[in-house]
């Protein structure tokens, strides 16, 4: 088993990253890929390298060479797919598992995905402290949650593809696919002493970010469970929606449901966190001079006075994580469940040429009161409960909160 565990154990400037790669130049003004027997010729244009970079790039384009004239199937040479690649690993090379180069077709998933629309099986994906894939949450009512995956769930294989070292996109790639195909993923959970398969079909993922339920408490009062699912392009005219009908329906309390949210927008934390705190700050940025930028209540919100109670587990991450600690921190709310899931730091997404994209990490968050929840951290609830068992009924994190509501 131990030796199981050990194996599985703003815009940028764009010609900083593009002409980075293309830029080798040595007195050649027409430089060409030489193929041994493909034809035409691959005119490379743009060659000239970013200014205060000294590094001979004729190694790249040497081993460029090498590849097209003597790699025995001239058909899987694509000079596109090289190009890429070769972007993809200068950004992988900063061993962050969440800065990332998107190819077009994984630049479009994941804005389908923010537009909370894609064709998959519902599952959330991040990084483990070993850096290994594992699920973050499985979204409600996909494919992935009735198969029974589970937050923190490490993923081993996608169909035959060992995930060590995987990036994001292309685990994302191998997940995603058209709507009735499978797919199946070898699962390591907590606990098991073997891995377990799971065959999914693919669906058309529908993803509402917020949903409202109302419960009685035991003495009578009215609560609003408000569902919050995501952080993403539709998450605040939904928010907003919601908190209409919960207080025309005069809820005298709300539980603010944040498991198995894996995050999103920055904004969108700031924007629902502000709906319950009466000024202040809501979640301090830290870049790599160590120098903090304050993220303030950005409206008034209708909540400020309502009782709060919230909900969080495995599958809470980033975003959802930033609205938690700021009402933690501020004395709002007090958080139930489970350890959330450690994701602190803040990626900015660019368009780049192509169609292509890029994922950087561009500073850390910390709560109010500074704390850092990165990696194994998290946050610690005020009260832990565990979440059911998968042969237990009923909801115990969640009926612990109307008691406190009480």
């Amino acid at each position: 088993m131990k030796g199981f565990l050990r194996n599985i154990n703003a815009k940028l400037v764009l010609i900083v990253i593009l002409s980075f790669l293309l830029g080798w130049q040595l007195g050649h003004r027409n430089v060409q890929v030489k193929w041994a027997t493909y034809k035409p010729t691959i005119s490379i244009i743009n060659k000239e390298p970013p200014k205060n970079i000294n590094i001979d790039f004729k190694l790249f384009w040497d081993t460029w060479d090498f590849l097209s004239r003597s790699y025995f199937d001239k058909n899987a040479i694509d000079p596109t797919k090289l190009f890429y690649g070769a972007i993809s690993g200068m950004v992988a090379a900063l061993g962050d598992p969440y800065t990332v180069f998107l190819a077009p077709e994984q630049q479009k998933f994941s804005k389908e995905e923010l537009n909370g629309s894609f064709e998959g099986v519902g599952i959330q994906l991040g990084f483990n402290k070993e850096k290994r894939l594992v699920v973050v949450a499985p979204l409600s009512g996909t494919p992935a949650e009735e198969a029974g995956i589970k937050p923190e769930d490490m993923i081993v294989k996608i169909d035959d593809n060992d995930t060590t070292n995987i990036a994001l996109p292309e685990a994302v790639n191998l997940i995603r696919g058209t709507r009735g195909t499978k797919v199946t993923l070898t699962i390591f959970r907590e606990g098991d002493s073997d891995t377990r398969e799971f065959t999914l079909t693919r669906d058309t993922i529908i993803v509402k970010s917020v949903e409202v339920s109302y419960k009685n408490t035991s003495s009578g009062k009215k609560v609003a469970v408000v569902k919050l699912s995501r952080f993403g392009e539709r998450t605040e005219a939904e928010w907003n929606e919601a908190v209409s009908g919960l207080l025309l329906a005069s809820s005298e309390a709300v539980v603010l449901d944040l498991r198995n949210n894996p995050g999103g927008f920055l904004e969108g934390a700031v924007f629902i966190a502000s709906e319950f705190l009466d000024g202040g700050t809501v979640v301090l940025q830290e870049n790599s001079e160590g120098e903090k930028t304050s993220f303030k209540v950005s409206r008034t919100g209708k909540l400020t006075k309502i009782p709060v109670s919230v909900l969080v587990n495995k599958g809470s991450a980033s975003a959802s994580e930033i609205v938690a600690g700021a009402l933690q921190d501020r004395g709002r709310a007090k958080l139930i469940g489970e350890k959330s899931f450690g994701k602190g730091t803040i990626q900015e997404a660019h368009d780049l040429a192509g169609g292509t994209g890029i994922h950087i990490t561009v500073a850390k968050w910390l709560t109010p009161n500074g704390r850092w929840v990165n990696d194994t951290q998290g946050l610690e609830p005020d009260v832990i409960i565990e979440s059911e068992k998968e042969d237990t009924k009923g909801d115990p994190q969640l009926e612990k909160a109307l008691e406190l509501l009480n």
